[in-house]
């Protein structure tokens, strides 16, 4: 179960970010939003399935987020030569920050102890937070289902 909750101070963070926009700069942290919504959203792998589908779909509301003067970043504990390929491969338009330290995951909780065919093994559990304009947390989605998962953000979203 996810530690964080609605109403609590958004863990910060400083990590590198996908370098496919170098005018962007190479890392990102909490401050650099602030005044904006959020959205985190936290994904076990570049470039597999489920991830792909969820990057897509957010991708695909990216005007519909800016509208509601929100901003999204996924974050794994993929390299970011691994972002750099992902988002040039399906043309995403938002950043990709790279934990591979898990310093972020574990803040945020999503560094969890997970189980495939009997074999125990650390992952990330796929879950999206939404941090208000004050660096405050809005929601938070755990063990997120990812079909119509960024339409459902959106909504809470566009809420605030």
């Amino acid at each position: 179960m996810n530690p964080l909750s609605a109403g609590q101070k958004a863990p910060d963070f400083n990590l590198p970010r996908d370098t496919t926009k170098p005018e962007a700069g190479d890392h990102l942290c909490l401050a650099n939003f602030e005044g904006h919504k959020l959205v985190l959203y936290f994904y076990p792998k570049d470039d597999t399935s489920g991830c792909t589908k969820e990057a897509i779909e957010f991708n695909g509301l990216k005007k519909d987020f800016a509208e509601a003067d929100t901003h999204i970043v996924g974050i794994s504990a993929d390299s970011v030569a691994s972002h750099n390929k992902f988002k040039t491969k399906y043309d995403l338009d938002f950043a990709l920050i790279s934990d591979e330290q898990h310093e972020m995951l574990n803040a945020y909780g999503v560094w969890v102890e997970k189980s495939m065919y009997g074999r125990k093994y650390m992952g990330i559990e796929r879950t999206t937070v939404l941090v208000n304009r004050d660096g405050t947390i809005a929601q938070v989605w755990s063990k997120v289902k990812v079909p119509g998962h960024a339409a459902e953000v959106l909504g809470a979203a566009q809420k605030l």
